[in-house]
């Protein structure tokens, strides 16, 4: 049965496969028609990371570099939060990352070629979050960690605030794959776009969040 989700995208549900291992994921995600993002984006982009991680990260749509090698965080945010998870002691070895949504959303710049992004509109994360449920399910990490506003509310509603609960430990709604844990914190593109003179102390309260997945696992 298809699972509808609103204004009209049938979501990602009748694209799932019937096998539920990483492998057999990313390679149906690649076909998944569940939204419009598809249409002009280059790829999807799926998780990457050990079947067996202790930690997600869930951030919000892939970037533009994402889009183009088809690899989650590889560009500038990624770069910043190997850095925070390397300095909060979390190995990156047990780590999976993926989005709440698959394919990069972006407009076109006004000149020239540039991809601004772009946030994903709530009908395309509820479309969406089947791969996401069905990553977890896959994986079953001691903790997720939603990375921005996006990936919180796919995960723990759409009424949740990053800013009134970031860095604590709550319970995961329904317990997908058996999911008991998350985390909100900002995403590290956020960390990117604070101005200069609030970028150190926004990158060390990141780290310390991340700190917190570190001591639970």
């Amino acid at each position: 049965m298809n699972q509808r989700s609103p204004r009209g995208h049938e979501g990602a549900q009748h694209y799932l496969p019937a096998a539920a291992d990483l492998a057999a994921l990313r390679n149906a995600a690649h076909g998944c028609r569940g939204c419009d993002l598809y249409r002009d984006a280059t790829q999807a982009v799926f998780g990457a990371g050990p079947e067996n991680a202790r930690v997600m990260l869930v951030g919000e749509v892939p970037g533009d570099r994402e889009d183009r090698t088809g690899e989650p965080f590889v560009g500038p945010a990624g770069g910043l939060l190997d850095r925070a998870l390397e300095e909060s002691g979390i190995d990156r070895g047990v780590v999976y990352v993926t989005n709440a949504v698959k394919h990069f959303r972006f407009t076109p710049a006004e000149r020239g070629s540039r991809r601004i992004h772009k946030k994903p509109s709530r009908s395309q994360v509820v479309a969406c979050k089947p791969w996401l449920l069905a990553e977890l399910e896959a994986v079953g990490p001691e903790v997720v960690v939603c990375l921005g506003a996006t990936a919180a509310q796919a995960l723990l509603g759409f009424d949740f605030r990053v800013s009134a609960r970031r860095g604590e430990l709550l319970e995961l709604p329904g317990h997908p794959g058996g999911v008991n844990t998350a985390l909100a914190t900002v995403h590290p593109s956020a960390v990117l776009r604070a101005p200069e003179e609030d970028r150190r102390r926004a990158y060390a309260e990141l780290t310390a969040d991340l700190r917190v997945v570190a001591k639970a696992i």
